[in-house]
């Protein structure tokens, strides 16, 4: 079915909307997937705050010309996915984990704001860890330095006699 010119106008800004509050986009074919396989894909993807959307092409260059995004027109060509999302690891360690799974679905291209990557910088980052993982190590580090001030200290110092020499020994 095909959309009149205003609903292609109407698709072309709600994609808009999605690129601009995209923090990374990532493409793969789905050619010869299934339709059971690519619901679990959205699921996943849908657990990790992505979204996934099967575009026309055409739509999705219109969509990212005038974006940091635009480099990535030149990698629509086929039958995509497309995964966007606020945290730029999750987005491409859901497509990216599917793909191992499943040989069908092939990683094509990424981009970040004006930097486009190709599918093993796209398999580079995924294996990043995650903005909350990152945040993690980073309070536990913070918190580290306070913790060891904090803490009691069992240790007393006993001196210790020897016959060679006077020594404070740590017990």
């Amino acid at each position: 079915m095909a959309l009149s010119r205003q609903e292609k106008a109407v698709k072309i800004d709600q994609v808009c909307a999605m690129v601009a509050r995209a923090k990374a986009i990532v493409v793969a074919e789905y050619r010869g997937l299934d339709v059971e396989s690519v619901t679990r894909l959205r699921r996943q993807a849908r657990g990790q705050g992505v979204q996934l959307r099967v575009l026309k092409n055409t739509l999705a260059r219109r969509a990212v010309t005038g974006t940091p995004f635009a480099g990535l027109a030149d990698h629509l060509v086929g039958p995509l996915v497309y995964g966007m999302g606020p945290d730029p690891v999750a987005v491409a360690k859901v497509l990216s984990s599917f793909a191992k799974d499943n040989d069908k679905l092939v990683l094509k291209a990424g981009a970040m704001a004006d930097f486009v990557m190709d599918d093993k910088a796209v398999k580079a980052l995924a294996t990043m860890p995650s903005r909350e993982e990152l945040l993690a190590k980073l309070m536990a580090t913070m918190q580290a330095p306070a913790g060891i001030l904090s803490a009691p200290r069992h240790s007393t110092l006993v001196p210790q006699t020897t016959r060679s020499s006077h020594r404070l020994v740590i017990a």
